[in-house]
C-alpha cells in the first residue's frame, strides 16, 4: 500500500481497509507508550457541548433511570440525549475524524454541493463542520432532539422531526448523510427508499457507522468476556423492538433495492483501548474505550428489561463490565463503514 508523506512510519497498518479484508493493527510493545501520554487536563465536561439548545416549549425532554431522553416521539431511539451522551457523541466524531485523517464524508459530491442533509444529526458537529467547508452551500441538520447549538454558521439550520416519518424536508440533495443512527431505528430500508426519492440524480447518500460486532485478530478476547456478552445482549434485546444493532455489516442490498447505484463501501478497524502501535490509532482507541464506557451506561436500561433482568441484575453486571473494560489487555476493536452510493442522473 503507497505511504502518504508525514504518515507515521509505525502506522503500517493505514486503518482503511476493503470490506472483507484481514489487514491487521500493530500492537504497541512498552517501548511505544510514553509515561503520561494521556494524561487529562484540567477541563470542564461540560465545555464539550456547544453553547446550548434550541429554546421552545415544545422541545421538553423525559427523565427514566437517571437519563434524560428526548420527549418528542419518546420510546424510540434506545438511547439518551443528555450532557454525558452527548460528550460521548463528540467523542466518537473526534475518533473518527482520526481515524480517516480529517474526512468527514467520502461520497464524491464535488468542489460546490449546493443542498446537503444530515439526518438523524444529533448534536450538530458533523452538519456545522461541512457548512464551513461548503459556505455556498444550504445545510439542514434533523434530529428528534432539540440539542444542536444556537450559534451556527449562517448556511445552516436545524430542524426537529423522526427521520423515519414520511419525507417533509424538500428536494433535490446533492448529499444526503446518514451517520450512526440506523442502528437504532426501525426501518432503514424505509429512509433508504425516502432518501432515493429526495436526491437529485446524480446525487449521494452516505451511511456511516459501527458493525456492532466486537472483534479481536489474536484471540487476546476471552470468550467469556463480558465485553462480548454485552454485545450480544444488545443484539437479541434491540432486535425484540425491530432494531437491527449490526445493519451497517452489509448495507450493500439494501441501497441497492432502494434504486441506488455506484455503491462503494470503506471499512476502517476503530480499536478500543491504547494497545496499537501507532500513536493515532492509540489516541482513536482511548476516545473509543470512554465512549464504550458510556455506551454500557446508556443501553444497559434499555437492554435489562427486554430481557427479563432484574435492576440488581443489572448494576452487577454494568459495574463487572466496566471493569473489565479498564482492566482489559485484549486487542480489540470495532469495524466503521462508510457505505456511499450514487442515484442514477436521469436519462
Amino acid at each position: 500500500m503507497k505511504m502518504e508523506s508525514g504518515w507515521d512510519p509505525d502506522d503500517t497498518w493505514l486503518s482503511e481497509t476493503v470490506a472483507g479484508s484481514g489487514s491487521e493493527i500493530a500492537v504497541a510493545g512498552p517501548e511505544d507508550v510514553q509515561d503520561g501520554e494521556f494524561e487529562t487536563s484540567d477541563f470542564d465536561a461540560s465545555s464539550m457541548s456547544r453553547f446550548g439548545s434550541v429554546s421552545s416549549s415544545i422541545y421538553r425532554h423525559a427523565f427514566e433511570n437517571g437519563r434524560r431522553y428526548h420527549k418528542y416521539r419518546h420510546g424510540t431511539y434506545p438511547i439518551p440525549n443528555d450532557e454525558t451522551e452527548q460528550n460521548r457523541e463528540d467523542l466518537k466524531h473526534a475518533a473518527i475524524l482520526e481515524l480517516t485523517r480529517g474526512r468527514n464524508f467520502f461520497a464524491p459530491v464535488g468542489d460546490h454541493p449546493q443542498k446537503i442533509i444530515d439526518l438523524g444529526t444529533g448534536t450538530g458537529t458533523w452538519a456545522i463542520e461541512v457548512a464551513d467547508m461548503f459556505p455556498s452551500a444550504e445545510v439542514v441538520g434533523c434530529d428528534l432532539s432539540p440539542i444542536q447549538p444556537v450559534w451556527v454558521p449562517s448556511n445552516i439550520r436545524f430542524i426537529i422531526d423522526d427521520i423515519e416519518d414520511e419525507w417533509a424536508h424538500g428536494n433535490n440533495w446533492d448529499l444526503i448523510h446518514i451517520r450512526q443512527v440506523f442502528p437504532a431505528i426501525q426501518d432503514p430500508p424505509g429512509v433508504c427508499r425516502q432518501s432515493f426519492s429526495h436526491i437529485k440524480p446524480g446525487g449521494w447518500i452516505e451511511v456511516q457507522d459501527f458493525g456492532g460486532i466486537l472483534r479481536c485478530d489474536d484471540d487476546t478476547l476471552p470468550r467469556d468476556s463480558l465485553l462480548l456478552q454485552f454485545y450480544d445482549m444488545t443484539i437479541e434485546a434491540l432486535s425484540k423492538r425491530g432494531i437491527r444493532w449490526t445493519v451497517a455489516n452489509d448495507m450493500e442490498e439494501m441501497l441497492r433495492d432502494a434504486g441506488f447505484a455506484n455503491i462503494q463501501c470503506k471499512r476502517f478497524k476503530c480499536p478500543i483501548g491504547v494497545w496499537p502501535k501507532a500513536k493515532r490509532l492509540r489516541i482513536v482507541g482511548l476516545y473509543m474505550k470512554l465512549a464504550f464506557g458510556d455506551l454500557i451506561d446508556a443501553l444497559a436500561p434499555t437492554i435489562f428489561p427486554a430481557l427479563s433482568k432484574s435492576p440488581q441484575q443489572m448494576e452487577e453486571f454494568v459495574a463487572s463490565t466496566q471493569n473489565e473494560l479498564q482492566t482489559t489487555d485484549a486487542h480489540v476493536y470495532l469495524d466503521y463503514f462508510f457505505w456511499y452510493a450514487r442515484r442514477p442522473s436521469a436519462g
